[in-house]
C-alpha cells in the first residue's frame, strides 16, 4: 500500500541553512530508512520526519515570541521607569530660593552703585540664569514654541 503523500523534494533541501544540519542528518536517516524498509513504512517515516521538522519550527517561532516579549516588556518598563531627570521638584524649588535670596543683596548693590540701571542689570541677569537653567532642564521648552509656530503659520 502506498503513502498517499509525496516524499520531501530533496532538491530544496541542499539549501538548508548551515544551523540545520541535524535536521539535515534526520532527512538522510529517514530516506535511508524508506530505502531499507520498503513502501510499507512510508507513512510512518513521513510523519515521523514531519513531525521533527514540526517540532523545530514550533521551538524557533516560541524562541521569537519569547524575544519579542521580552523586547516589548524591555521597551514598556523604560518608558515606565524612565531615568531619573536632573529636573526634580526639590532642584527647581532650592534653584529659585537661592536665586531670589542672592537677588536681594545683588539687587542692593547693584541699584546702590548705577541706581534703576544697575536695578534692571542685575533682574535681568537673574531672569536670564533662571531661563538658562529651565532651558538646561527642559531643552524641548525652545524646540516646542519654533514647532507650534510652524504649525500655525
Amino acid at each position: 500500500m502506498r503513502c498517499r503523500r509525496p516524499l520531501p523534494n530533496l532538491n530544496g533541501m541542499n539549501n538548508l541553512d548551515p544551523r540545520d544540519v541535524d535536521l539535515r542528518k534526520d532527512l538522510d536517516a529517514t530516506v535511508r530508512a524508506r530505502r531499507d524498509l520498503g513502501d510499507d513504512y512510508d507513512a510512518a517515516l513521513v510523519d515521523s520526519f514531519l513531525e521533527k521538522v514540526e517540532q523545530r519550527i514550533d521551538d524557533a517561532v516560541d524562541r521569537r515570541v519569547r524575544r519579542h516579549l521580552a523586547e516589548q516588556q524591555t521597551q514598556s518598563a523604560r518608558g515606565a521607569r524612565r531615568p531619573k531627570d536632573a529636573d526634580t521638584w526639590a532642584e527647581r524649588f532650592g534653584f529659585a530660593i537661592i536665586s531670589l535670596i542672592l537677588a536681594i543683596p545683588l539687587t542692593a548693590v547693584c541699584g546702590g552703585i548705577a541706581g534703576t540701571a544697575g536695578t534692571f542689570a542685575a533682574w535681568a541677569g537673574i531672569v536670564g540664569v533662571n531661563f538658562a537653567q529651565a532651558v538646561r532642564l527642559n531643552p524641548e521648552l525652545l524646540s516646542g514654541r519654533r514647532e507650534r509656530s510652524r504649525e500655525d503659520g
